[in-house]
């Protein structure tokens, strides 16, 4: 693709950017696994000649939506800037940064580049947590790096095996890695002793183990962990987001991997939305329609043609 294609192609793989070059005959490759929707995580591989990418304040104004962002690098170099610092990226290298601040990436020759884009509320660190460790070089020579970077390696360079529902599950493994990493990075040993950090993962592993049951809502979880509904709303409030959200958003992609799955082809869509807690067939049609703006038997329909 060329440059007008690229920004395309950017803007709607990211958030808005601004990019600019100086190479005449600009020319660039993308390639692409979106978990679940387009508000989820994506796995973007790229391979292009130099630019430079901005994010700016304006840009940030008009799209708020907020995402983490981890590139590996796998050719070439790169540097980023973000909240008054910089890191030079050479092949093997991760930085995470974050999209509701402005950014700026520099590549100075062609390179190929992973890209993944995680939302907020995705990750279970505390954004305020992360915000430490953005624009900081995560060497793959460096401790949980050795480990991480060559998986996420042989994740870029075989995109397509995360697609259909096993690729769905295999996609969650580098995000289970990559909170390692950042927790890791973090010293997460010492803030895991907050008792807001330590609080807010003991409820998310109860909703998780708890997502069937219908009745699952604020006031069941706030009194299996013991804490009040406000404290619990407050938690949540942190990351941006609700607890009701949180629920609702964590059911709608077990209800996805269960419709695509060509093993549960057969499954009533009724049963399985009952399966994870939505008790009424039409609020789950409705509800779902409006996360991933089709539904439910056209998304089933959808992945089955593909399949």
């Amino acid at each position: 693709m060329d440059l007008s294609e690229f920004r395309i192609a950017v803007n709607e793989s990211f958030v808005p950017l601004d990019v600019t070059t100086d190479v005449s005959d600009f020319h660039a490759e993308m390639r692409e696994h979106r978990m679940i929707d387009q508000h989820a995580t994506a796995f973007v591989s790229i391979r292009t000649d130099r630019h430079v990418v901005r994010r700016t304040e304006q840009l940030i104004e008009d799209s708020p939506r907020s995402f983490f962002k981890i590139s590996l690098q796998l050719e070439g170099h790169s540097s980023m800037e973000q909240e008054g610092r910089e890191v030079h990226l050479t092949p093997g290298d991760l930085v995470i940064y974050d999209t509701s601040k402005p950014y700026v990436l520099s590549f100075d020759s062609p390179f190929v580049l992973m890209v993944i884009q995680i939302p907020h509320d995705r990750l279970r660190i505390p954004p305020e947590l992360v915000a430490s460790a953005v624009a900081t070089r995560i060497g793959a020579d460096d401790g949980l790096g050795r480990a991480v970077s060559p998986f996420l390696m042989s994740i870029a360079t075989n995109m397509e095996d995360l697609k259909g529902p096993a690729g769905a599950m295999l996609a969650k493994n580098p995000l289970e890695l990559l909170e390692s990493l950042i927790s890791n990075q973090l010293d997460v040993v010492k803030t895991a002793q907050d008792p807001h950090w330590d609080l807010l993962r003991k409820i998310q592993d109860y909703v998780d183990d708890n997502l069937a049951d219908p009745d699952l809502g604020p006031v069941t979880v706030a009194a299996a962990v013991h804490i009040s509904t406000r404290h619990l709303h407050s938690l949540f409030a942190r990351q941006g987001t609700t607890v009701s959200t949180y629920i609702r958003s964590r059911r709608l992609e077990k209800c996805y991997l269960d419709l695509t799955n060509p093993a549960l082809a057969d499954t009533l869509i009724s049963g399985i939305g009952a399966a994870w807690g939505f008790t009424d067939a039409a609020h789950f049609s409705r509800t779902f329609k409006a996360e991933y703006g089709r539904a439910p038997h056209e998304a089933r329909t959808r992945a089955l043609k593909a399949a």
